[in-house]
């Protein structure tokens, strides 16, 4: 299948997972994951209709900012501190924040642009030792800390990555918690504080997310095909 028909796709299972659980499909942003592709394949995606591309890595969005048509850019990826001042300019948000160290050096990157930069806050509700982010027990504490301590961040929300499962309905329990934890901050009144996004789910588990209140779904392998590992990254 051309990337269009990938589009209209997974599109279309948005739109039943999301009514289904009570809502719009359109009401669910879908996150082209761009990882190991390459430039010719993100600009097709883009006049197919996809707004937001999401990029694992800092060389990555480097290697293709200048050539890729206008669209956001998601950095959802594990982000190094020294990495940080090389994209603060060129993304529109970041999901992968777990630390105060990282926040702060994002916040001290975005004073120097004179700007705000928003982050989502990376939940591991299973506690997975290959995953990175923070515990649900750890998230209000690094919130706190992260609108005292950081003017030039706006927290948007939160962003999982659940286990792999063979049934995606099992990843539905990890989902659940994070979404509760995004329902208690939402209600919080705060100028840097904005619960808009809450980003879960991928290619293999994204419906589930859905009904489980995801309203940012990060999709690559149904949009572009398996990736080519062998491929040099950044072409």
């Amino acid at each position: 299948m051309a990337i269009k028909d990938n589009i209209e796709y997974v599109n279309n299972l948005k739109k039943v997972a999301a009514e289904t659980a009570g809502r719009k499909g359109e009401d669910v942003l879908l996150v082209a994951v761009t990882k190991l592709h390459d430039v010719d394949e993100i600009n097709e995606a883009i006049d197919c209709g996809i707004t937001d591309i999401g990029e694992n890595k800092v060389q990555e969005i480097l290697n293709k900012y200048d050539r890729v048509k206008h669209v956001k850019w998601h950095l959802i990826g594990h982000l190094q501190t020294n990495k940080v001042k090389y994209i603060i300019d060129k993304v529109d948000m970041i999901h992968s924040v777990e630390s105060l160290k990282l926040a702060e050096e994002i916040n001290k990157r975005a004073l120097q642009h004179n700007k705000t930069m928003d982050i989502l806050i990376q939940v591991n509700s299973a506690m997975e030792e290959s995953k990175f982010g923070i515990t649900t027990e750890e998230t209000g504490k690094l919130i706190e800390d992260i609108l005292e301590k950081c003017p030039n961040i706006k927290i948007k929300g939160l962003m999982c990555i659940a286990p792999f499962e063979d049934e995606p309905e099992d990843a539905a329990v990890y989902f659940r918690e994070v979404k509760a934890l995004y329902d208690e901050y939402e209600k919080i009144d705060h100028e840097n504080l904005d619960f808009k996004y809450l980003s879960m789910g991928m290619s293999n588990d994204f419906e589930v997310a859905i009904k489980e209140g995801s309203n940012l779904i990060r999709v690559g392998t149904m949009i572009f095909g398996n990736r080519d590992y062998a491929k040099k990254q950044g072409n």
